[in-house]
């Protein structure tokens, strides 16, 4: 039962932190990355279909993208979407293929991305919290119904919070990469 209740734990912080990673590819750095564009979504006969399902997209050099699309047709509608998207970015079509310059980031637009990490690692930090609440509770409710002893309650309780100290450093860690990566000219 101790060991169910940490595992479902584990996950569940191994989850938050894949999730904070995942936010962390949505905030745009000075250079070119294809996952920058994974939350743009393209309107392919009728539907909304993510980018990478109906184009490649490559890095040309530190700067530029180019997005390859796999139907001709399509150049005009993924232009549209990546225009449209929040990201701030302008494509430009020459042919069949689409190159995406990364504009150059200030100061101030480079403070407000690190000013966004710092809320979605706080963010991924109170869910890995969240996770030790429902556990500790886990705990706390099987000790109420006599199916634990306190000592298991206890030792449960320290390994979650072990967890939880891994995670949160895992969290830590990755926000700090990110605003060094944020803050590189």
């Amino acid at each position: 039962m101790i060991n169910d209740i940490k595992k479902d734990a584990e996950s569940r912080m191994k989850k938050s932190v894949e999730a904070l990673h995942s936010n962390f590819n949505k905030i745009r750095t000075g250079r070119a990355h294809p996952s920058i564009l994974d939350a743009v979504t393209v309107d392919y006969y009728g539907g909304q279909v993510p980018l990478n399902q109906v184009a490649s997209v490559n890095v040309e050099d530190a700067r530029t993208l180019t997005v390859t699309p796999w139907e001709q047709g399509m150049v005009p509608k993924i232009e549209k979407a990546i225009m449209t998207s929040d990201l701030g970015l302008n494509p430009a079509s020459a042919g069949n293929v689409i190159r995406v310059p990364m504009p150059m980031l200030t100061e101030e637009t480079r403070k407000g991305y690190i000013k966004q990490a710092r809320s979605e690692a706080e963010h991924a930090r109170v869910a890995v919290r969240n996770v030790r609440r429902d556990a500790n509770g886990d705990f706390k409710s099987l000790l109420k119904d006599k199916e634990i002893t306190e000592d298991d309650q206890r030792q449960g309780e320290d390994e979650i919070q072990k967890l939880t100290d891994k995670y949160i450093a895992e969290v830590d860690k990755a926000l700090a990469a990110k605003e060094q990566d944020l803050m590189q000219v």
